[in-house]
């Protein structure tokens, strides 16, 4: 979808290079609080990842440091929205026995804790199923972390020339790990509860890409301050597909206004952009002055290439077959992609 050029091919390369740092850090604080913050009420020192020192909590004070609170936004997104296998499993049967295990053998010295559990038994519950959305985006991103920084390192050498080889090294990269399985195990004491076994199914592709892109790229939720949240004015949605909110809509100008989560990730962005993209944007007439809406720009370019990706590997058949009836299933399977992509971004990033 995107045009290819030069410039469009280092914007993103060098875009997804500084996201790939950052989504690695989202994953490990994503596993970590999903992994040992769980059940625990008020988590002040979930963002510092096990490691509670003055000096890391007065930095964490001061704002030094990644903003983890954009990484739950996107789970949180995806369990709202829901969709796919993990969205059905945690809210079977064999899930809610495992949760319910697990608090009895958590809460075993906490009366406090139980008395909260009998008077709301839906509370504890439902917590747990967004540690499962931690763990599972956590997963996620670990893959796609890897894909983008192994994407720069190719760049790098010089065999990435063009948008279509960054498209296609997405794609297989989605591809190889499609089948990889979505697990979730924690530990009290030395007891082990695995909450989403291997025998699940839960899978990479499946049960976590695709959801992320519907949830992420495209639906999003309201930005506050940009919209009314009163019913009576109508400006949002009451039907959660009909959304528009996700990162192939957005409009980077409101970037860098308060309430904006995407804000958070650009901020992000900026500490670990590679020299040359850096450059690139100082040589601009404004310079770092709209620093967070040139990696919104940049961003959103990469992001229709990560789509591009994932609707070229999700086709029913190959895209190049000569077959009469296959192409006819792709073409109804792109039409429906390419119905959504009408009030996107994309003609504003192809100008």
């Amino acid at each position: 979808m995107l045009q290819d050029s030069a410039d469009n091919v280092l914007e993103v390369v060098g875009i997804l290079k500084s996201y790939g740092v950052v989504l690695d850090a989202y994953a490990i604080n994503l596993c970590y609080s999903a992994n040992h913050q769980f059940l625990v009420l008020f988590p002040f020192f979930k963002y510092l990842n096990g490691e509670v020192t003055w000096a890391k909590w007065l930095r964490y004070m001061w704002h030094d440091r990644i903003n983890y609170e954009y990484a739950e936004y996107c789970a949180k997104t995806m369990f709202w929205h829901g969709g796919g296998g993990l969205d059905t499993y945690v809210d079977s049967p064999p899930f809610q026995a495992a949760v319910e295990a697990l608090i009895q053998a958590k809460l075993r010295s906490n009366p406090l804790m139980q008395l909260l559990h009998r008077l709301f038994p839906d509370f504890l519950p439902e917590q747990m199923r967004q540690m499962a959305y931690f763990s599972g985006l956590g997963q996620f991103w670990q893959v796609m972390s890897d894909m983008f920084l192994d994407l720069s390192d190719r760049y790098d050498r010089g065999e990435i020339t063009a948008i279509s080889q960054v498209v296609q090294h997405i794609q297989d990269g989605l591809v190889a790990a499609a089948s990889r399985p979505i697990t979730y195990q924690v530990q009290v004491g030395e007891e082990e509860f695995v909450l989403i076994p291997e025998a699940a199914g839960l899978t990479f592709l499946a049960d976590t890409a695709i959801p992320y892109v519907e949830a992420v790229f495209f639906r999003g939720t309201p930005f506050l301050g940009t919209v009314s949240f009163n019913a009576q004015a109508y400006q949002i949605s009451y039907d959660q597909s009909q959304f528009e909110y996700g990162a192939l809509y957005a409009d980077p100008l409101p970037v860098g206004g308060a309430g904006i989560p995407p804000t958070l990730l650009m901020q992000d962005m900026r500490h670990f952009l590679p020299n040359y993209l850096r450059q690139v944007y100082l040589s601009t007439p404004r310079g770092e002055g709209d620093l967070l809406v040139k990696i919104c720009e940049s961003f959103q370019k990469s992001m229709f290439c990560v789509t591009s990706a994932t609707i070229r590997g999700l086709a029913p058949y190959p895209l190049p077959t000569s077959d009469p009836k296959q192409q006819q299933a792709n073409r109804q399977y792109l039409e429906s992609w390419m119905d959504r992509f009408g009030r996107s971004r994309l003609q504003q990033v192809n100008s």
